[in-house]
C-alpha cells in the first residue's frame, strides 16, 4: 500500500527524532547536536549523533544512519509503510490510505486508545468514587499523597464484574486483546481487574500499554454494597497478559518517568515491584524501575544499557543474591555495564524503607557493592569465622561464588580477600578455587538457559540492533540497516576540507553561497554529495534522490557541526574555502606540468599559466588579498575545466 510522498514528508516533519531515539538510547545535548551511546552496537564512548533540526542520525562507530522512519524500521523490524504508520500514530498525522490498508496499525491504535481510556477511568474512580475509600486509605498508609497518585496515574478497579467494560464501550475483541477483560462462561464481557489498586505500565515514551493491580491488605478488602464477598484467594499482584503492544520481557515499569534521572546519574535502580519503585521516587531516588512479573533478562539489559551503565539491584535481602546469578557476568561483559547490589536492612523492602527510613534507602543505593562482593559478604555474614571448621566451610562457599566469575584478574583479587577473612594461605585458596572451577565445568549443560521465556523454550530469537547480520526475513531495505557497513565509512578518511565544506553547505549554506563549486572537491564521493545538495531544494530531497553511499555521507555531515573560528569578526567559512581552492589549484598546477611533459606543449604558454598559479597561491597567504585571490583562482579553475 503506497503512502503519498507529501504524507511521508509530513510524518517526518512532525516526528521528534530526539524523543523517538531517546526511548532507546540516552542522548545529551552538545552544541546543535544530540549525542549518546549507539543503540545498534555496544560501545563505551558515545559515537552516535542526532541532528534534531534535519531529523537525521549517524553513528561514527558502526555507520548506522537514517531518519526517524529508518530508525523505527531497524528497532521495530517493520517495513517502510508500517514504520510510517507507527510514526503517524505517534505524531497525530493523518495519512491517506484505502480503508483496506493497515489492519495491524488500526488494531494497535485501538489497543493503545483502550488502555489509555482505562487508565483515565481507573484514576478518576480512585480520586472520586465512594467505593475507593479503602483504597485511598491504603495509599495514604503507604505515604502516597495526591501528588504521587497523580504522578504515577494510580487508579482503582471496583469490585464489580463489568464496570470498566461497560464504561469503555469498546468491542469484546478490543477489550480482550488489550488485556482489560475477557468473555466469561456466560458469554458476557468481564473485567480482568477487580478490587485492586491499579498501576499503569507505560512504554518509554509514556503511553500506557498494560496494567498492574494490587489487592488491598487484609482488613482493607473492598466489598460490594458494604457486604463481605467470599472468593478464592488471589495473588497479591496481577499483571496484564501479553498483548500486541505489551511484552513483559521488553518492558520496565516507570522507565518513562525514571529515564531522565538515569541519564543524568548514569545509574538505574532495579526493584521487584511497583510500590518499591514509587518508594524510591518518594525517597529522592527517581531512577528506579521494576520488571513486570518476570525475571530480569537479556532484553531488559539491552534496553537499560542505553540509559545507564551502572545497574543497581535493589531487591529484598532474600532474593537479591539469587537474581540471575548464572548470567549477570555475561550481561556485564556483553553490554559493558556494571551490576551492583544495594544491601537493604534484613527483613525490609524498598517500599517499606522509603516510608520508615528514607535516608537508609538512599545510603543503600549509594553504597551498592559489586555483585560478586555482595554474594561473598553474604557468605561471611552467615558464617562462623571463630572456628577452623567454620572458616574452611566459609572459604569453600565463597570460592564457589568466585569460581563463577569469568575474569581471572577479578577472581584473583577475591582470592586474596577470602584468604584474609579465613586466615588461610593464598596458595591453598587458589588450589581450592581451581577445584571449584573444575567441578563447575564438569556439570552437565542444560538445554535451557536463564533469560526470557522464549529463550528458555528454544524459540527463535529476533535479531537485535547491533547484531552482525540481519536475516533476509527482516530485510531493512536498501541503506536502512545498522548491520551493513556502508561505502560512506571511507568518508572519515577522505579529504578533511571537503568534509568541512559539506558541513557548511548543510548547516550554514549562507556562508558558502556562490563560493563552492564541484571542481573544488577532489574526493569523488564528496563531489557527488555536493552536486546532490546543489541540485535539490532541501537536505531531505538530496538524501532521497541520492545513491546510497552519497545519502549516507549527507546524513553523516548532517550530524556534524562545522568548525567556527574564535574571532567573531572572521568569516566562518573563509578558512575551509581557501583550503579547498588552494588544494584544487595545486592539483591543477601539477596537471599542467604533467600534461606539458607528456604532450610536448608550448612551454611558454605552460610557464605563463603555472607562473600565474604560483603567484596566486602565494597571494592566498596574504590576509588582505586572500578573498580576492580565491575568487580569481575559482574563476580560472572553472574556465580551465570548461576548456576556456
Amino acid at each position: 500500500m503506497a503512502i503519498p510522498d507529501e504524507d511521508v514528508a509530513q510524518v517526518r516533519a512532525a516526528t521528534d527524532i530526539v524523543a523517538l531515539i531517546g526511548e532507546h538510547a540516552a542522548l545529551r545535548h552538545q552544541g546543535r547536536r544530540w549525542v549518546g551511546l549507539c543503540p545498534f552496537h555496544p560501545e563505551k564512548t558515545p559515537s552516535f549523533s542526532v541532528n534534531a533540526e534535519e531529523g537525521f542520525y549517524y553513528c561514527f562507530g558502526c555507520q548506522a544512519s537514517g531518519d526517524a522512519i529508518s530508525f523505527v524500521r531497524a528497532t521495530e523490524h517493520l517495513d517502510f509503510v508500517d514504520a510510517v504508520r507507527l510514526l503517524a500514530d505517534r505524531s497525530g498525522v493523518t495519512i491517506h490510505e484505502d480503508d483496506s490498508g493497515g489492519p495491524d496499525r488500526k488494531r494497535r491504535a485501538e489497543l493503545f486508545d483502550a488502555v489509555e481510556k482505562a487508565v483515565v477511568w481507573y484514576h478518576e474512580r480512585l480520586v472520586s468514587a465512594p467505593d475507593a475509600g479503602r483504597a485511598r486509605d491504603y495509599l495514604r498508609s503507604r505515604g502516597y499523597d495526591g501528588d504521587v497518585v497523580r504522578r504515577f496515574r494510580l487508579g482503582w478497579a471496583p469490585d464489580d464484574w463489568d464496570a470498566l467494560s461497560l464504561a469503555l464501550g469498546v468491542s469484546e475483541r478490543v477489550l480482550t486483546e488489550a488485556g482489560l477483560g475477557f468473555v466469561n462462561r456466560r458469554g458476557r464481557p468481564q473485567d480482568s481487574f477487580r478490587a485492586r489498586v491499579i498501576f499503569p505500565i507505560c512504554d518509554p515514551s509514556g503511553r500506557p500499554v498494560a496494567l498492574g493491580g494490587r489487592i488491598l491488605p487484609p482488613g482493607q478488602t473492598a466489598t460490594i454494597d458494604g457486604t463481605n464477598s467470599e472468593r478464592r484467594p488471589e495473588p497479591k499482584y496481577k499483571n496484564s497478559q501479553e498483548t500486541t503492544i505489551y511484552a513483559k520481557r521488553r518492558t520496565l515499569y516507570a522507565l518513562n518517568w525514571a529515564k531522565h534521572d538515569i541519564v543524568a546519574s548514569g545509574e538505574v535502580v532495579v526493584c521487584e515491584g511497583y510500590t518499591d519503585v514509587i518508594g524510591f521516587f518518594t525517597a529522592g531516588v527517581p531512577r528506579a524501575v521494576a520488571t513486570c512479573g518476570t525475571a530480569l533478562g537479556e532484553e531488559h539489559f539491552t534496553l537499560l544499557r542505553n540509559f545507564g551503565k551502572k545497574i543497581v539491584l535493589a531487591y529484598d535481602a532474600d532474593s537479591a543474591g539469587q537474581s540471575a546469578i548464572s548470567r549477570v557476568y555475561e550481561w556485564e561483559r556483553k553490554h559493558e555495564v556494571e551490576v551492583a547490589v544495594a544491601a537493604l536492612p534484613p527483613g525490609s523492602d524498598p517500599g517499606e524503607l522509603a516510608r520508615s527510613d528514607p535516608e537508609a534507602l538512599r545510603t543503600a543505593v549509594g553504597n551498592a557493592r559489586p555483585f560478586l562482593q555482595f554474594r561473598i559478604d553474604r557468605v561471611f555474614d552467615a558464617a562462623d569465622l571463630s572456628s577452623v571448621e567454620g572458616r574452611a566451610r566459609a572459604a569453600d562457599a565463597a570460592l564457589g561464588a568466585v569460581a563463577e566469575h569469568p575474569d581471572v584478574l577479578v577472581r584473583d583479587q577475591y582470592v586474596m580477600q577470602v584468604s584474609d577473612r579465613c586466615r588461610l594461605e593464598p596458595a591453598r585458596i587458589r588450589e581450592r578455587l581451581e577445584e571449584a572451577r573444575r567441578r563447575q565445568a564438569s556439570r552437565p549443560v542444560t538445554t535451557g538457559r536463564a533469560g526470557t521465556d522464549g529463550e528458555r523454550h528454544g524459540a527463535r530469537r529476533e535479531p537485535m540492533p547491533g547484531d552482525d547480520t540481519v536475516p533476509d526475513d527482516h530485510d531493512l531495505g536498501e541503506n536502512e540497516g545498522p548491520a551493513r557497513q556502508r561505502p560512506s565509512a571511507r568518508a572519515t578518511r577522505a579529504g578533511r576540507p571537503g568534509l568541512e565544506a559539506l558541513r557548511f553547505a548543510v548547516h550554514r549554506p549562507e556562508d558558502v553561497a556562490d563560493r563552492l563549486e564541484e571542481v573544488l572537491f577532489a574526493d569523488d564521493l564528496q563531489r557527488r554529495a555536493f552536486v546532490a545538495l546543489s541540485e535539490a531544494d532541501s537536505l531531505h530531497e538530496a538524501v532521497e534522490g541520492a545513491a546510497p553511499e552519497v545519502a549516507d555521507l549527507l546524513r553523516q555531515v548532517a550530524v556534524e557541526e562545522p568548525t567556527i573560528a574564535d574571532d567573531p569578526l572572521a568569516d566562518p567559512a573563509d578558512g575551509v574555502v581557501t583550503q579547498l581552492v588552494r588544494e584544487a589549484a595545486r592539483r591543477a598546477l601539477s596537471g599542467l606540468q604533467a600534461d606539458a611533459r607528456v604532450s610536448g606543449a608550448d612551454l611558454s604558454s605552460v610557464n605563463a599559466d603555472t607562473g600565474r598559479l604560483r603567484h596566486w597561491l602565494e597571494e592566498l597567504d596574504e590576509p588582505i588579498t586572500c578573498r580576492i585571490t580565491c575568487d580569481r583562482l575559482l574563476a580560472w579553475l572553472l574556465g580551465n575545466e570548461r576548456g576556456g
